[in-house]
């Protein structure tokens, strides 16, 4: 970790609000969940030494600590990703900053293309393993002391927290898809033939974030749930142009099984879990 991430930690908790034990991030057109939180304690991201600031439209830009449903969580309103200039490093500051805070389990949201025939604009995924094809990872350069040069990545997604999202999911009558997501550098949204590619290497969903802030997390031993907000089809599968005005109205008609989902996933999570 690095000593700003331990840095910034510092200031996020003197600025108010107890340790969580979960981290939440929230995608494009996604940030609305974060009014869920309980007792809220917010520092915007301008405010914390080492921040990168989000410059696309449908990202906040604060950290808030609170609680949802008696659970202490972190949650980061907003991210920043590689296409708007900003160096990996930069790219997973703010979830390496939840795992200085001590989340040991990190919910990943995110806004995503859909490949796969059945993923309708508002479609919830379940991600349970990415392909990296961004290009770069958050690992390159010189190593962290006593953290694992050469991390596995066989269960990035965690099975146990995958289990409880779909418990979730069936409790509240959610209907939870499952799949691979890739993760792309854009900003540009991809050509039919490498949607068509994508699909032939097993990808379900397509986007421009998430997989490097996984990486960075289960460096750290944190465990990572992620779902994908399907907020239109992938190039080549409709006759509309892509449009990002698209992505955040489809972010917001999902909002609440997505309010729902995350916040009994939180529920369902026992302390000993988060604390493993």
């Amino acid at each position: 970790m690095s000593a700003s991430a331990v840095h910034a930690a510092r200031i996020v908790l003197e600025r108010g609000g107890e340790r969580p034990l979960i981290g939440v991030v929230l995608g494009s057109g996604l940030g609305a969940w974060s009014a869920t939180i309980s007792g809220r304690s917010s520092v915007p991201y301008a405010e914390i030494p080492g921040f990168p600031e989000p410059k696309v439209q449908g990202h906040g830009g604060e950290l808030v600590l609170g609680r949802v449903r008696g659970v202490p969580v972190a949650c980061l309103s907003g991210r920043v990703h590689l296409y708007e200039g900003h160096a990996p490093q930069a790219v997973v500051f703010g979830v390496r900053i939840l795992a200085e805070l001590g989340c040991r389990a990190v919910l990943l949201t995110n806004a995503a293309g859909g490949i796969r025939a059945d993923l309708s604009p508002g479609s919830l995924l379940l991600v349970t393993d990415h392909v990296n094809l961004t290009g770069t990872s958050p690992l390159v350069g010189p190593g962290d002391p006593g953290l694992p040069r050469f991390p596995d990545m066989s269960a990035a997604y965690d099975p146990t927290l995958r289990d409880l999202a779909r418990a979730t999911a069936t409790t509240e009558g959610i209907t939870l898809h499952e799949g691979v997501y890739a993760g792309l550098l854009g900003p540009s949204y991809e050509t039919p033939a490498e949607v068509r590619m994508l699909r032939t290497l097993g990808a379900d969903a397509v986007g421009m974030s998430t997989v490097l802030e996984v990486i960075a997390l289960r460096h750290r031993g944190v465990r990572v749930g992620a779902v994908s907000v399907i907020t239109n089809p992938a190039a080549g599968l409709s006759a509309r142009p892509l449009d990002h005005a698209e992505v955040q109205a489809s972010g917001a008609a999902a909002k609440d099984d997505l309010e729902r989902l995350l916040s009994g996933w939180i529920e369902r999570l026992p302390p000993e879990l988060a604390d493993g």
